[in-house]
Parts: C-alpha cells; structure tokens; sequence
C-alpha cells in the first residue's frame, strides 16, 4: 500500500533528528510521525538513528528504545509484543501491520512510522479508536441463544467448528479497516473489513440462534454493500486472515434468504 498523499496544510514537517551514540556500527533511521494535541499545528516527522547491535529485531523493539532511551515524549500503544492483542498496529513502511511482529530487517532503508491511516490521532502514533469500537458494539459480538441451554456447553461438530477457522483469530487491530478506501470515506456509515468479519464469526457459529436477526441489521445500502473487493483488507491482514471473504459470504447469505 503506498503512503498517503496530504493536503499541503495537513502534510508532516521535518522534525528533530536524534543522532546514535558514537562509535554505533549498524545505523538504521526510524522516521516517525508526531503530533501532540497540547502544541497543535502541522505534525512533524522526527528521526531517530538507532544502534541495531543494541536493539530487538522486531520494530517495536526499536521504538520502544527510542521511547526508554533517547525520547521519552514518544506515544504509542503496546501491550502483549506477541501478535496477540493488537495494540501496537501502525503504518510501517507503508503498509499497516503489527510493529512486534514486522521485522526491522524486511525493510530497507529508513523506517517510516504513522499512525494507522484516516483515523482521528489522540497523540503520535495512537489512534482514536472509540467510533470502530462504537460500531463492534453495533454487531452484539457475543452468542445470543433463545433455546434452553444443555447442562454443559453447546456442542459443534468438527465440521461447524471448522467453520469458525479464520474468523476466531481475529484480534480487532484494525490494519484491514484502515487500508480500505470505502471505509475512509464513509467509515461513519460502513462498518468495514474487521467489523464485518467479527459479525460474520457469529452468523456462521451454529450455537448462535440469532442468524436471520444479524442478517437483518446488516441488509444496508452503507453498512454492508460498501465493500468492493479490491482486497486491500485481506493483503494487510498480519494474522493472514481474509475479511474480503467473510463479506462475501454474509453477501451471498443475503442473496439465498431473498
């Protein structure tokens, strides 16, 4: 995914650069976005040079470097640096992904850090995520089930479980929402790749007895039919997941309850 084009009132300006300690071997430029609500005005892209001899491999390794030992004004979310909880998706040489996973070696040249794109920034690289967040609430993300429930869980079989793969793994970060054009445009109204895949990990659970009523509120000419499968959101996933999929298939869903 290329990187954004601004408006000229919008687009970073060159910030401080922060130079690695003398005698550093292995050099590696972190370019990275900045915006503090407090000072306002154009955000900035500051540069910092980091010693890889004296660093983890992974990028987030480096920016929390930056943030411990040469910055400490630096924000930005992290949590379980495994790939699991999704706090620390950014755009990262362009694409978004997970800066614990995305390896500061698989890029070459500097490193150019922002925040997940077309999303309000609180500070830095951390997102304003309270409307996506609003919209998951949307989709009641949880087993909603009229009939008595057994005495000790509700069984699958293999097969039905096996339809929940690819779905499951999701882990709300938002790199495919934020890579789409329909959603930048009309995110107020589409509900984009993530959310539209978490939905259909309920419609598809055979525990789930609320199908047809989830199939209802998504028959929408915004909050579904946005999508036009240019496949941004499957290409970013850094779980490998396909929401491009999972849309198309609550679509052929609509189209067979007709």
């Amino acid at each position: 995914m290329a990187e954004l084009t601004l408006p000229a009132s919008m687009k970073p300006v060159s910030g401080k650069t922060f130079k690695a300690p003398a005698g550093a071997k292995r050099i590696k430029t972190f370019k990275v976005y900045r915006w503090d609500p407090d000072v306002g005005g154009n955000p900035k892209i500051d540069s910092y040079e980091v010693d890889l001899d004296a660093c983890g491999p992974m990028v987030l390794d480096a920016i929390i470097k930056i943030k411990n030992e040469i910055d400490p004004t630096l924000t930005f979310r992290r949590s379980c640096r495994e790939g699991v909880c999704g706090s620390c998706a950014m755009n990262i040489d362009g694409t978004n992904t997970l800066a614990c996973t995305k390896d500061i070696g698989e890029i070459s040249g500097d490193v150019k850090i922002y925040p997940l794109p077309h999303m309000p920034v609180v500070k830095d690289l951390v997102p304003d995520l309270n409307h996506i967040f609003a919209q998951y609430a949307s989709i009641e993300p949880w087993m909603k089930a009229k009939s008595q429930p057994p005495s000790r869980e509700r069984p699958q079989s293999p097969e039905e479980r096996a339809k929940l793969d690819g779905l499951w793994e999701c882990i709300l970060c938002f790199c495919c929402s934020t890579s789409c054009p329909s959603y930048w445009w009309n995110g107020d109204r589409y509900l984009g790749p993530a959310i539209l895949l978490q939905a259909y990990r309920w419609i598809a659970d055979t525990r789930d007895e609320s199908a047809g009523e989830r199939l209802d509120e998504l028959e929408d000419p915004f909050r579904l039919y946005r999508c036009h499968t240019i496949m941004n959101c499957t290409k970013t996933c850094p779980k490998g997941l396909n929401p491009a999929k999972a849309i198309g298939e609550i679509k052929k869903l609509m189209v067979e309850r007709r």
